[in-house]
């Protein structure tokens, strides 16, 4: 990974630094796992952590696309055995109201409902779109992926008040005093609160000027994830991420008053989400 070089004045990624080997020390997974972000195997972490124990599990496995993470781990023969194995240990890691959102992309989504459905009840497909790439001249340019979300049992967490949305009014009704019936009149125009949707289009990939952004090559938004931890943990749960990447679920669980645990198999993604967490007042 490389050091922060000469940059335009408004990229503002977030780079390992002269220094920081120093003060951001990526520790080994340990024995008996508590909270934290560690070097490490997420079939080992699974493995490590006491059975249904988890609330929740928020996972963003490599894709199988051959992408270089530093690893040389985002290519294998066996994957969709793999990601039984780690789905296997997933299940038996969470509480009987526990709930996991695994991200893919669309050529592993069948894959994944399958597997989920074989383990968990299988609650939602999310797509989100995520604008960033060049087009494609020989097929339709790809701006979504999939999140599917899962519970162990019937009964799991869902504070729908907490991710509720504004949405703009197509139809405004009216009761017949004439008040507004389940909207409201703003400065803006006309909008109601409502339910969310499991379609995301206000999201997009850290690109250059973002402060959360990172040179990890498949990093997720922040607010994509705070969406999911809000709805689907209290504060004070424990968050796990057998993923961690540059640990932007690291970060966002400690901003909401969530703990945290995850691991990553590339110590420099380590360094990062160990620095980005540092800079969280």
């Amino acid at each position: 990974m490389k050091d922060a070089a000469t940059r335009a004045p408004r990229n503002r990624t977030l780079f390992l630094e002269p220094g920081d080997d120093v003060r951001f020390v990526p520790e080994p997974l340990p024995e008996h796992p508590r909270e934290g972000a560690y070097v490490g195997d997420a079939l080992d972490l699974l493995t490590r952590i006491p059975e249904g124990a988890v609330p929740l599990l928020f996972a963003d496995p490599p894709y199988n696309k051959g992408k270089d993470f530093g690893n040389n781990r985002d290519r294998r023969s066996d994957y969709a055995e793999w990601t039984a194995r780690w789905l296997d240990l997933a299940r038996r890691s969470l509480a009987p109201t526990g709930s996991i959102y695994v991200c893919s992309s669309w050529e592993q989504s069948g894959l994944l409902h399958r597997l989920l459905e074989e383990r968990f009840v299988v609650r939602n497909r999310i797509t989100w779109k995520r604008d960033k790439g060049r087009g494609a001249r020989a097929n339709w340019k790809n701006l979504m992926e999939d999140i599917w979300f899962a519970t162990v049992g019937p009964r799991y967490v869902f504070n729908v008040e907490a991710v509720m949305v504004r949405k703009p009014v197509i139809a405004p009704y009216r009761r017949s005093d004439g008040s507004p019936k389940d909207w409201a009149e703003t400065a803006e125009g006309r909008f109601r609160r409502t339910h969310p949707s499991n379609v995301w289009t206000d999201l997009c990939v850290p690109f250059w000027s973002m402060p959360e952004n990172t040179p990890h090559p498949a990093q997720k938004p922040e607010r994509l994830v705070e969406r999911i931890l809000a709805a689907s943990s209290n504060p004070g749960d424990l968050i796990v991420d057998p993923f961690l990447g540059s640990g932007t679920s690291a970060v966002v669980a400690r901003k909401l008053g969530r703990r945290f645990l995850g691991v990553e198999l590339n110590p420099e993604y380590v360094r990062l989400a160990l620095k980005r967490m540092a800079r969280i007042s």
